[in-house]
């Protein structure tokens, strides 16, 4: 029977004995699945705490592939903790076999997709872009950092069995079109939770005039979408790009197989794509940029693992060459890493871009997660990131629109929101098939050989110590980083106030804010959980705090928790008591993440149960121990105003999942000897 691209790679990864299947064949969508990891990268915000797990599962060295430990998020050192980290985690990698990117050597997903992803890989990230690597043909998924340190283990990653939705590409790209309004496009059709539970496979005939930094564009943005991961095969694009990266031997194909059925098939004809932006403040927000032109702008953020690859600073050169950034407008751009830099010096594209106006800002995700260059107040910014939820850019009332590098660049020299294709200039690289990527080495400015003498620089990368060296070394711990909190033990009633109620669509920057104030708290969370909930509520950790921690709920409506696969959204809740979340509907990564920290996700079976209950009002849960160990629905008891109001919660976890909040979480599941 045919398969899909995914339904391959998942197959040759499963774990023999872990659920039912028939090669060949395609596995029940939503069963229960463990495959193996080929590949683990965690970045530093998440990454401390990562290892701090690793660390207690007591194995000497990673047993994957290739883990590689990254820095590109807490780069703004303005004391003392963000270095510590740094070296905390440099010294873990050298102890338990890691490669080691040092601050600025770029973006993760970015360096990742040059020196390490592979076609037909496993990649597993504790961060919610790693499907990123979808881009060269590899299922790479987000995860907590606790999935991660047990995958760095040996254990296997367990998950539903998504659907595979198929994107049918036709036509090419015209000028000024870009891969971002794909994603946008595809974002606009779905809206934000609607890849939950699924893998987009993209396909048809359109793929192949797309470059694999443009692929890589699309399968990044896929996780707005709430998607497991996003995948494009792997042809000759591919193998042409890792030979432009010095890694011909890393190449294999990798296709559906014909006549591959898919859940649905979306169908994009690129020919008659147009400029898009997504409209504060949500990725689906999106509208066709001729609709937006008369907005003023006030700054142009170019840059993070979505668009800042070699392609899409030469896209921003050729628009820019010759002009200057308007009066009133502040631009700066990031490559996305240290090759990428080099590259687009030696290309003469950097000098176009410093001689426009841009500021020149580091080589990592910066101002993408609010580390520095927000805008003004009211301002309005137009930035080629991922996510444009409210607060997130670090001023709270400033509007953020997420645009293609070339709508960027057009808007950044007119100082108004600008359709690119209105925009005179000459790109070299443009065809009539779509984009030739200097990568290929056939523009002038660059050879092949040149490309491949910046690719293989790897002056910041450090690798793994043999396992002598490596039982040498010492963890190097700063005072700020502290050990993981343990779980609450499960109980078999909890009857408890209900501290917060939210809305639609509340993301873990909601839940737990990122940016210079907050992040640098990522390794203590006594004090990172000072910001739990508070641009929904700036007085919840006061409230918990009252009553001393001593359990409450958490009530929310659709698509709570999506965006980042931060980790410490679950963990602030935990530490301050929060034992179970119930809502219409979760994002996976947070609900994975709730259940590793022992809190309840429960969702309503009768959605109208919602608007029963407000903050203060208590809950009474019986009877958990049942519902978990015989996969019973949860009774929920609404206490109001002297009456008793019964609400049924679905229990809806797998096996695994209920035996982990059995245990206290996934730490304590792990240690019993749970797989």
């Amino acid at each position: 029977m045919a398969l899909t691209l995914a339904e391959k790679i998942i197959q040759k990864h499963i774990i023999p004995g872990s659920c039912t299947f028939t090669a060949g064949t395609p596995i029940d969508r939503g069963q229960d699945i463990a495959i193996k990891i080929d590949q683990t990268l965690t970045q530093d915000a998440t990454g401390t705490m990562a290892y701090l797990q690793f660390e207690t599962i007591g194995v000497p060295r990673v047993k994957t592939e290739v883990s590689v430990s990254y820095v590109d998020h807490n780069t703004l050192q303005t004391d003392f903790k963000n270095h510590d980290d740094h070296r905390y985690l440099q010294s873990v990698a050298a102890k338990y076999g890691l490669y080691f990117s040092r601050p600025g050597n770029g973006v993760c997903h970015q360096v990742h997709i040059e020196h390490f992803g592979k076609p037909g890989k496993t990649l597993l990230g504790s961060d919610s872009h790693t499907p990123t690597g979808g881009g060269i043909g590899m299922i790479a998924i987000g995860a907590g950092g606790i999935d991660v340190a047990v995958a760095m283990g040996g254990g296997a990653f367990h998950l539903a069995m998504p659907k595979i939705f198929g994107v049918k590409l036709t036509g090419t790209l015209r000028k000024g079109i870009s891969a971002k309004d794909i994603i946008l496009e595809v974002l606009r059709r779905e809206t934000v939770k609607g890849g939950v539970g699924a893998i987009y496979e993209y396909f048809g005939e359109g793929v192949a005039s797309l470059t694999v930094p443009q692929r890589a564009t699309v399968t990044n943005m896929g996780a707005e979408l709430g998607a497991t991961c996003s995948i494009f095969p792997s042809d000759e694009t591919t193998k042409n790009f890792l030979e432009s990266m010095g890694r011909p031997q890393d190449w294999t194909e990798q296709k559906a197989d014909e006549g591959a059925a898919y859940d649905k098939v979306i169908e994009i004809n690129l020919s008659e794509l147009g400029a898009m932006a997504a409209c504060p403040n949500s990725p689906d927000a999106v509208k066709p940029i001729k609709e937006l032109s008369s907005i003023k702008v006030t700054q142009v953020a170019i840059g993070s693992c979505t668009n800042s690859s070699l392609d899409d600073l030469q896209a921003v050169a050729a628009i820019v060459k010759g002009k200057h950034i308007a009066p009133g407008v502040e631009a700066g751009i990031a490559p996305g890493s240290r090759t990428t830099l080099l590259m687009a010096d030696k290309a003469g594209i950097l000098g176009d871009l410093i001689r426009a106006g841009f500021r020149i800002l580091e080589s990592a995700c910066g101002p993408c997660i609010g580390m520095g260059f927000a805008p003004n107040s009211e301002g309005v910014s137009l930035r080629t990131f991922n996510r444009n939820f409210k607060g997130r850019s670090g001023t709270a009332d400033a509007g953020i629109y997420l645009v293609s590098p070339e709508t960027a660049a057009a808007s950044a020299i007119t100082g108004f929101i600008t359709d690119p294709t209105t925009i005179e200039y000459s790109d070299p690289a443009f065809t009539e098939n779509g984009r030739i990527s200097l990568l290929e080495g056939k523009d002038s400015r660059l050879t092949i050989e040149e490309i491949k003498a910046d690719a293989r620089d790897e002056g910041m990368l450090i690798p793994p110590l043999n396992e002598k060296d490596a039982s040498n070394v010492e963890i190097i711990r700063g005072p700020n980083i502290k050990p993981c909190p343990p779980c609450k033990e499960c109980a078999d009633t909890l009857k408890l106030p209900v501290l917060l109620k939210a809305g639609n669509n509340v993301s873990t920057d909601d839940i737990m804010p990122a940016g210079t104030k907050v992040l640098p708290f990522r390794s203590n969370i006594p004090e990172i959980s000072k910001f739990t909930y508070e641009r929904i509520d700036a007085d919840f950790y006061k409230k918990a705090e009252a009553i001393k921690f001593s359990g409450c709920f958490v009530v929310g409506a659709e698509n709570f928790g999506q965006g980042s696969s931060r980790e410490h959204a679950a963990l602030g809740p935990m530490y301050l008591g929060v034992r179970a979340v119930i809502t219409k509907s979760f994002a996976r990564i947070h609900k994975a993440n709730l259940i590793n920290y022992g809190i309840l996700p429960i969702t309503f079976k009768n959605p109208d149960d919602y608007d029963k209950i407000e903050a203060g009002d208590t809950l009474e849960i019986k009877d958990i121990f049942d519902s978990l160990k015989n996969d019973r629905n949860f009774k929920i008891m609404l206490h109001k105003k002297g009456e008793t109001v019964t609400i049924e919660g679905i229990n809806d976890l797998a096996e695994r999942s209920r035996n982990i909040l059995l245990a206290g979480g996934l730490a304590r599941y792990t240690k019993n000897g749970g797989q």
